[in-house]
């Protein structure tokens, strides 16, 4: 009998925690996430500059395979709406020198930062796995996230899914 209210016991305890785990591809999010980052290129992209566009923020590495797969698709994607910007952030230790390199061999095609992964921006932290990929409304929420890789097609489709 013991046996049988203590699996009970790890059964409810265990299913508690996992109801409480937020979904990383969870859709409609209330938050207004700030982003502010200076990017290879120079200039400084302010997420909240791009109101009125639909927004993907990309977390990436040089290393990453699925990462380095994705890039053509995300970059044709965004070129061919006018109504979308995307940002690429590079998570890995790497010097700005090194980037340029390797963005000389694999050139992204779009805006490029390289976030610290020990103090990674507030309101996008440190991804759980990589690539990770966020969609911001024209309002500013986060519409959905991505774990994983992303095609232009998702990214279509999501937003698709988020207009009235």
């Amino acid at each position: 009998m013991n046996r049988m209210f203590h699996a009970l016991g790890l059964f409810a305890l265990l299913g508690c925690s996992l109801a409480a785990t937020p979904a990383l591809a969870q859709d409609e999010d209330n938050e207004v996430p700030e982003l502010r980052v200076a990017t290879l290129d120079g200039p400084v992209f302010d997420l909240s500059a791009k109101r009125g566009q639909w927004v993907v923020v990309n977390y990436w590495a040089t290393w990453c395979s699925p990462c380095l797969k994705e890039m053509p698709d995300l970059r044709a994607f965004a070129e061919s709406r006018d109504d979308v910007a995307l940002i690429g952030l590079a998570y890995e230790d790497i010097s700005a020198e090194e980037m340029r390199a390797f963005l000389r061999e694999h050139p992204a095609g779009y805006p490029i930062a390289i976030v610290d992964v020990y103090n990674p921006p507030a309101d996008f932290p440190a991804p759980r796995g990589l690539p990770m990929t966020w969609l911001i409304a024209p309002e500013g929420q986060v519409a959905k996230r991505f774990l994983g890789p992303v095609t232009g097609r998702d990214l279509a489709q999501a937003i698709s899914a988020a207009l009235p």
